[in-house]
């Protein structure tokens, strides 16, 4: 895997050397009477960082909650509090090792910025396998991927299914929080955040949409987010979202990214269509009817991809053409609610 941006080291009189050095790396082997730990920022972020000691290879993330984005000491305890807890609650149903695996934590200290620390997941990104079948023509890998991914989400909600309802409320605020967004950066106009609005209360309406049993949820289930190495073997971390919710909340959201990136590298709007029925139909096939549960599923799906493209949308980095075409698939995806 890439190292990220090299940053330097870890200064000795730094207290975060002292614990990497006594708390941390002694969980996964002996470290060095001099370790020397080079710092990488991963993925241009200002708050997740990779740590490699230099003599042993042994590497760690970090990940601080006080940041730039959040400097309220209370809500960046909360948000370790909650990931820490959320990595604990899905290694304990089993999700270790092969074929499926929940990065470890390694440790969490408030006193530095509220710091996690966790293993690395090695392999490669789902956003790599994406981008190869779109431009280096290795289509069948990617099928291969969405089998082994679908198969984990299926052992993720099956194990972690209650006798609760799903509460939709919560994702139709959400849509809210969305088209708000999208108005303040002149993304959208009024006249078309009433129709997401409009399109939004008619899946509120629908009775589909309440009526599954509630599951633990990835949260952000973005192809950042998981990795493999081969055959059914899926590893994934960043579980800070991680939540009870629909079942379709996770693969919806993957449909709304393979959507995505073949919408936004190929231009074509259908391109993406045989890998999202592929997943979907793998999904389905975890359950004792799997008729039943594709039909179940893709009932609920364009919603759920809707919501996934408008989060897109309002992304700064997103150029105001290819916006348009994400809101314009958005409401052909809500759209179809009956």
């Amino acid at each position: 895997m890439s190292n990220g941006q090299y940053l330097g080291h870890v200064r000795r009189n730094d207290p975060l050397y002292g614990y990497l050095r006594h708390e941390i790396h002694p969980q996964t082997g002996r470290p060095p009477e001099r370790a020397k730990y080079r710092v990488f920022r991963l993925n241009a972020s200002n708050d997740v960082f990779l740590y490699e000691e230099k003599y042993s290879g042994a590497k760690f993330i970090g990940k601080f909650f006080r940041c730039d984005r959040t400097k309220d000491a209370d809500k960046a305890a909360a948000r370790l509090t909650h990931e820490f807890d959320n990595l604990q609650a899905m290694r304990g149903c089993g999700l270790t090792g092969a074929p499926h695996h929940v990065a470890r934590p390694l440790g969490r200290n408030y006193a530095l910025n509220s710091l996690l620390v966790t293993e690395i997941c090695e392999g490669e990104l789902l956003s790599t396998v994406i981008l190869a079948a779109i431009h280096n023509g290795e289509q069948e890998k990617l099928f291969r991927r969405l089998t082994a991914l679908a198969y984990f989400f299926s052992k993720l909600h099956n194990r972690t299914a209650n006798g609760r309802k799903v509460d939709f409320q919560p994702s139709c605020d959400y849509t809210e929080h969305l088209i708000r967004k999208l108005l303040r950066i002149h993304g959208l106009k009024e006249k078309e955040a009433d129709e997401l609005r409009w399109l939004r209360d008619q899946w509120c309406r629908q009775q589909r949409m309440w009526e599954d049993r509630q599951v633990l949820v990835h949260g952000d289930a973005t192809p950042e987010n998981f990795k493999f190495t081969g055959g059914l073997n899926v590893s994934t971390f960043d579980l800070e979202r991680a939540h009870r919710d629909d079942r379709v909340f996770d693969v919806g959201r993957i449909a709304g990214e393979l959507k995505h990136f073949f919408l936004r590298d190929t231009g074509s709007k259908e391109a993406a269509e045989p890998f999202i029925g592929h997943f979907l139909w793998e999904y389905a096939c975890h359950f004792p009817d799997r008729d039943k549960a594709f039909r179940s599923i893709t009932a609920r799906v364009p919603f759920y991809m809707g919501i996934t493209l408008l989060r897109i949308a309002r992304n700064s980095w997103i150029a105001q053409d290819y916006r348009r075409c994400l809101i314009y698939e958005a409401k052909e995806c809500l759209r179809r609610f009956a």
